[in-house]
């Protein structure tokens, strides 16, 4: 079973290419971030053509998530139960469903903007309410993984200078240390291999030919409980989706699973 997780940058813009790649990479459920689309907008039609149902949580502006399943999309889930809201509203953050045998969450962390700002102080509420979220799958039988763009570097070996990102977000102790207490619920952190260079970046700004020159970010992350950590045969940073015309600033993690 072949799962990948993918900030796409706008669903719209980028439909061709994804229709593309899920034909060529035999992909069976893939988690969406930032669609960028209303749940009218969602392009659920060319999915379906393609074979796959979709779960969406969607409301436009620069938010958004999906699921997209050929192998089954059973007990969705939209939205983070327990979630902060962010200026009156829960935003489209999360979306789960059980894909065949296995149970999945798709996010989109908030990215925090500046430490000073409240965007950061609601991205550390939200990190924490996924965690208790998480908890009652993340101990269970089925292998059970949250997927997703998590805004965060793990560590400063997931930044290509660290140097340049301190005293910025997605790299303050305070979000690592969320980060490793959602480990603690019994996950772990499901490392890609990279297809070039050494380290396994998922992210490239479009500014200062940032991905010529291979200065990225891991920030989109598979966090497995044990079931699902155990059935990972391969995974890879499909850093070819990347390149061209049109690509999103960030490449899709794939993960193949024996289930």
């Amino acid at each position: 079973m072949r799962i990948a997780t993918w900030n796409v940058n706008s669903i719209t813009a980028r439909l061709p290419r994804l229709l593309a790649w899920l034909e060529s990479s035999g992909t069976d459920v893939l988690c969406i971030q930032e669609t960028k689309c209303t749940l009218e907008q969602f392009p659920a039609e060319a999915l379906r053509d393609a074979g796959y149902e979709a779960a969406v949580n969607a409301t436009g502006r620069w938010n958004g998530v999906a699921l997209l399943s050929r192998v089954g999309l059973a007990d969705v889930v939209t939205g983070l139960p327990g979630g902060p809201d962010y200026e009156g509203v829960q935003e489209p953050r999360a979306v789960s469903a059980t894909c065949g045998p296995v149970r999945l969450w798709s996010v989109y962390v908030p990215n925090g903007r500046e430490v000073a700002h409240e965007h950061y102080a609601y991205k550390l509420r939200w990190l924490e309410a996924l965690r208790e979220a998480v908890a009652g799958d993340a101990a269970g039988a089925l292998p059970f993984a949250v997927l997703g763009d998590y805004n965060i570097a793990p560590t400063d070996e997931d930044v290509w200078d660290p140097a340049v990102f301190e005293g910025a977000t997605h790299v303050t102790p305070a979000e690592r240390d969320a980060l490793a207490a959602l480990r603690e619920k019994g996950l772990t952190d499901v490392v890609p291999r990279p297809l070039k260079y050494d380290r396994p970046y998922s992210y490239w700004d479009y500014r200062q030919l940032a991905f010529p020159k291979n200065r990225g970010m891991r920030i989109d992350l598979v966090y497995g409980n044990a079931p699902f950590a155990a059935a990972v045969k391969d995974s890879y940073v499909d850093r070819e989706e990347r390149k061209g015309k049109g690509a999103s600033d960030h490449a899709p993690v794939v993960v193949d699973l024996d289930v």
